[in-house]
């Protein structure tokens, strides 16, 4: 029963647990503060991430060579050779010294990688002369200067699924309810993108998960509604043109007046983009009340500059808002491209010479009768016109 129950809960471990991957480089080193001759320093970066992502060095315990004459620390500078990314030159504080010591702890440090690459991230130790570096702060003139002739990479793809929460920002929030006083709120929030590139015109789902600080809490305020109380998560999204946000909606259960409001489990924000290209996405603002346009809580996040940040691409092809057509592809849709029915009736009925011939029998009742009759009425006119004049010449003789 028990390796059952271990084998489920090994199963059900959140990948990002499991998915890191670990390159060891093997350095030689010579000068400075530090005896070792040679050193083992693993890096773990992640399988996959969007974005960017921390390279975490394992800096190993140091021996020195004569002992410190004052507390101090390890200070370490390191370089990558990066391809899909850039890498930010590591320098960092490690380990500790205290006076007299003869050497110093193992320590953690970390440099970043910006992913440039749509596809993959290799990672590979530099191979230029001293590309890590070790002093002490209190002397950082003496320099143990370490080189590596190591060659494998680790290659991290480039995917816009989320991880483990714990890879998320904390959001510094200013929190402004509608009675009560203003409150800072800290929330560590994790955002998660769609596995696979979204169509224009396809609506998509970004994924809010969000803990407190502790120490940190939204605490409901005198007058906050208990029952019908909701959260509205929304994330800024910038670098696409028509598209600059996505926003859902989460239900809030077991609110009480003076106590942390409770964060929904997860919020799905949805959004649809009618333009492909690519994105930013980060957390942003979060309010809370019972309607999205009457918020009793609106919360803003004072440290957007400095989160992380999301990459988000639209794929080409979905469907779009404004189909087109143009005269060459639809000419009949153009009247300038073909007559309309009534003029081909015309064309049909009217012969070659038309102007010339006249009408004939589309004129209705026959014309000639109308001519025939006109004459006849011109030539009585005429007639009896003379023998008026002839009636007035007798009588004046």
């Amino acid at each position: 029963m028990l390796l059952v129950l271990a084998a489920a809960l090994i199963g059900s471990a959140p990948p990002a647990f499991a998915a890191d991957k670990t390159l060891t480089m093997a350095y030689t080193c010579s000068g400075g503060p530090f005896g070792n001759a040679s050193l083992s320093v693993p890096v773990v970066v992640p399988d996959t991430a969007t974005g960017s992502f921390d390279v975490e060095w394992a800096i190993p315990a140091l021996t020195l060579r004569a002992a410190a004459t004052a507390a101090t620390q390890v200070q370490v500078s390191g370089k990558l050779s990066v391809t899909g990314g850039t890498h930010v030159d590591l320098v960092a504080t490690g380990a500790s010294v205290t006076a007299g010591a003869t050497s110093a702890g193992a320590s953690d440090v970390t440099s970043l990688v910006t992913v440039t690459s749509t596809s993959e991230v290799t990672v590979k130790p530099s191979t230029e002369t001293g590309s890590l570096k070790l002093s002490l702060a209190s002397a950082p003139a003496e320099v143990t200067s370490c080189t590596t002739t190591t060659t494998q990479s680790v290659t991290v793809t480039v995917g816009q699924g989320g991880g483990d929460p714990t890879d998320g920002d904390v959001v510094l929030y200013t929190c402004k309810p509608t009675s009560g006083d203003e409150q800072d709120v800290d929330i560590k929030v994790t955002l998660t993108l769609p596995t696979s590139n979204p169509a224009t015109g396809e609506q998509f789902t970004i994924g809010w998960k969000g803990a407190y600080e502790s120490g940190a809490e939204l605490e409901a305020p005198n007058g906050l509604p208990t029952t019908g109380l909701k959260m509205y998560a929304y994330a800024s999204i910038s670098g696409l043109s028509g598209l600059t946000s996505a926003t859902g909606v989460g239900e809030l259960t077991g609110v009480a007046v003076g106590q942390p409001i409770p964060l929904p489990a997860s919020v799905d924000m949805k959004t649809t983009s009618q333009n492909a290209g690519t994105a930013t996405v980060k957390p942003a603002s979060i309010n809370f009340g019972q309607q999205p346009t009457n918020p009793l809580i609106e919360c803003e996040p004072t440290n957007s500059d400095t989160l992380k940040t999301y990459t988000l691409t639209i794929g080409a092809g979905g469907p779009t808002t404004t189909p087109t057509t143009t005269p060459t592809t639809t000419p009949t849709d153009d009247p300038t491209d073909e007559p309309t029915d009534e003029s081909e009736d015309e064309q049909s009925r009217t012969p070659k010479d038309g102007v010339a011939t006249g009408a004939g029998g589309t004129a209705g009742p026959d014309g000639r009768m109308f001519v025939l009759a006109g004459s006849v009425l011109v030539i009585g006119a005429g007639l009896g016109g003379l023998l008026l004049r002839r009636r007035t010449a007798t009588g004046r003789a």
